[in-house]
């Protein structure tokens, strides 16, 4: 059989179809969301703490800890033949330890909107699902080509979208929330620093941003961060944003992708994001 090239994960590794009974881990949330979502969640025997989505389906399954702390005695017990890691979630270690027991790792390292076709494809081709990732995948064109028709309409604007707090991090312009940001026409600042999600130093690093945007994640930003930050930065325009609708790829891309739009449009006219 010639070897099917939506099967090869990000780590390089060719992948076949998995036998039906196949025991799925998923050390992502956002994977565990598409998982679920491809009718496989009764196939899921792990997940991490931060799988929340959807609430109905994962609180069955049992947690094996967080993504870069794993309980890799739970997760041996449970006896996964796969295991989805993802390369900016999870840990080197951690995919070492668990090639000791486990029979198939699938890495992912989604960089953009559009590497969710290629993600779709392996998780449904691996899985018994090509259909309903063909039906994700044509959700994702029309989200992709709304999103794009709506910035055609809007002049590029520079924002500064900050993950943490003490100390103050962002994203760079090589990162996943950055290019998705970018559909409809948000350009975050080179940084300095190489990393990433560098630190930044606030007042000094806003200037140039027409907009500061605030993620409710991974850092919890709420509405009294916005005041807070307004006092340090009182000649910008400061608004939250949900963080799942930026960095989360798999099938919560599809929402992301038609939220932002929504997002622009309403800042654009000076109205409040929610």
């Amino acid at each position: 059989m010639a070897d099917n090239p939506h099967l090869v994960d990000a780590a390089g590794t060719q992948h076949v179809p998995a036998e039906a009974g196949a025991r799925i881990a998923c050390l992502v949330p956002s994977i565990t969301e598409l998982l679920c979502e491809l009718g496989l969640a009764h196939q899921l025997v792990a997940r991490t703490g931060f799988c929340i989505h959807p609430k109905e389906a994962v609180g069955a399954i049992p947690k094996v800890g967080g993504t870069k702390d794993v309980d890799l005695e739970k997760l041996r017990a449970l006896a996964p033949t796969h295991v989805v890691l993802n390369i900016d979630e999870n840990t080197r270690p951690i995919a070492e330890a668990l090639a000791a027991f486990v029979p198939h790792l699938v890495v992912t390292h989604p960089q953009a909107p559009e590497d969710n076709f290629a993600l779709y494809r392996l998780i449904g081709g691996l899985f018994g699902r090509e259909g309903q990732a063909e039906v994700l995948c044509a959700e994702l064109t029309a989200a992709l080509a709304e999103a794009r028709a709506a910035a055609a309409s809007w002049a590029p604007e520079t924002v500064l979208y900050l993950i943490w707090k003490d100390p103050w991090m962002t994203v760079s312009p090589a990162t996943y929330i950055a290019r998705t940001l970018a559909t409809v026409g948000w350009q975050v600042p080179p940084q300095a620093k190489a990393a990433r999600y560098p630190e930044i130093a606030l007042p000094a690093a806003a200037p140039g941003a027409g907009l500061v945007l605030l993620s409710t994640e991974p850092y919890m930003f709420r509405e009294r961060h916005l005041t807070e930050l307004q006092a340090l930065l009182p000649d910008q325009r400061i608004a939250l944003i949900d963080g799942e609708m930026t960095s989360w790829y798999g099938s919560r891309a599809i929402a992301g992708l038609r939220y932002l739009p929504r997002l622009r449009a309403r800042l654009d006219a000076g109205r409040p994001a929610v």
